[in-house]
């Protein structure tokens, strides 16, 4: 009976990581779509992008939200593939989702720049503030938003060197394949190479690497542990 009973919470585990990895990627992508298709491109002007805020705010705080939930989802999911591959390869399962979370971890912390930009954009819509001054705001919105890359590009790299530690632990486990195994190094080991190139060049378009990579970790790794706890 006890031995029925720890089956099922063992199965629980591995249904609430692969749910939440499932729906987490969901929220990546719907986050994605408001960023590019609800919020229009980005003016090249700087105190434009200021001036404009208030017209995206909504949008701005909705793109943020889905995707800060979304790495939160994103804790059960490296924990349930912890408890996954514990068995066969304890230390790349233990260092790779401690690296995993510490890497979402710093993505979160960079997720929500809308709430530092409120203030700025409050400030720049004040009356008689002068033209300087809104200029100084506008390079003032830039410079936060370095600010907040900074802990994002962090967690790229990171985040991607805990998953593909998770993928070599995954090589010792039956229950996941060799194939899927060197799915998730190989697209790992790109996420490393693109997340370092993006540190060195942050002006990049490299850095979607990482971010699609997320996605792919999410649906895939999330479905095949919420297909284990049916199995197992």
């Amino acid at each position: 009976m006890e031995n029925s009973q720890m089956i099922k919470q063992e199965n629980s585990v591995l249904r609430w990581g692969g749910l939440s990895g499932i729906i987490g990627g969901i929220l990546f992508i719907l986050s994605l779509v408001v960023a590019m298709v609800l919020i229009p491109a980005a003016p090249a002007n700087l105190t434009e992008l200021v001036a404009r805020f208030p017209d995206v705010h909504i949008l701005r705080v909705a793109e943020n939200g889905l995707y800060l939930f979304g790495l939160i989802l994103g804790v059960p999911l490296f924990l349930a593939l912890f408890w996954a591959i514990k068995k066969t390869s304890l230390a790349p399962a233990l260092f790779g989702s401690a690296l995993g979370i510490v890497g979402l971890i710093s993505m979160a912390i960079s997720a929500t720049p809308h709430v530092a930009h409120f203030s700025l954009s409050e400030l720049y819509q004040s009356p008689g503030v002068s033209p300087e001054a809104q200029a100084t705001l506008g390079l003032m919105w830039e410079a936060t938003w370095g600010l907040f890359n900074a802990p994002l590009y962090v967690g790229f790299l990171v985040g991607m060197i805990g998953f593909t530690l998770v993928g070599i632990g995954m090589f010792g486990s039956q229950k996941f394949g060799k194939g899927l195994s060197w799915v998730i190094m190989v697209l790992g080991a790109a996420g490393i190479i693109a997340a370092f190139l993006q540190m060195i060049d942050p002006a990049s378009l490299i850095g979607i690497v990482p971010f699609f990579a997320y996605i792919i970790f999410y649906f895939v790794l999330g479905i095949k542990v919420y297909k284990l706890s049916k199995s197992a």
